[in-house]
């Protein structure tokens, strides 16, 4: 059987006990935190941006997997690199050249996934 990675969506969290939340799901076998950043206009809902993506670094070493859930996200990447996420997913149809995007994340030695809205 393959290795699975279970990411667990911060979306579910109960905010007001962030740290005890993030250690649970850690100490029950989950090696990444899963973050979906919502803008408000690719998706109607509005979440996590950079500030709280670098906050939660410090609460944790755990691989932090952001899902860019934004309109053009290549104005973006790099404000949620520099903030501590160490995979960057972008959608498929939001970007203006994904392959360029996947490239340039990557460049930045930072892991590069893609979503497709179905």
């Amino acid at each position: 059987m393959k290795n699975r990675i279970i990411s667990p969506s911060l979306l579910s969290a109960d905010f007001s006990k962030l740290k005890s939340q993030i250690d649970l799901v850690i100490d029950a076998g989950a090696e990444r935190l899963h973050l979906d950043v919502m803008d408000g206009h690719f998706v109607p809902a509005l979440t996590f941006g950079p500030i709280i993506i670098k906050s939660l670094r410090t609460l944790t070493t755990c691989h932090i997997e952001t899902h860019l859930m934004i309109q053009e996200p290549h104005k973006s990447i790099d404000q949620y690199i520099d903030a501590g996420s160490d995979t960057i997913i972008i959608h498929l149809e939001a970007s203006l050249n994904p392959k360029e995007e996947l490239t340039y994340i990557r460049s930045r030695n930072v892991s590069a996934g893609i979503a497709i809205n179905p």
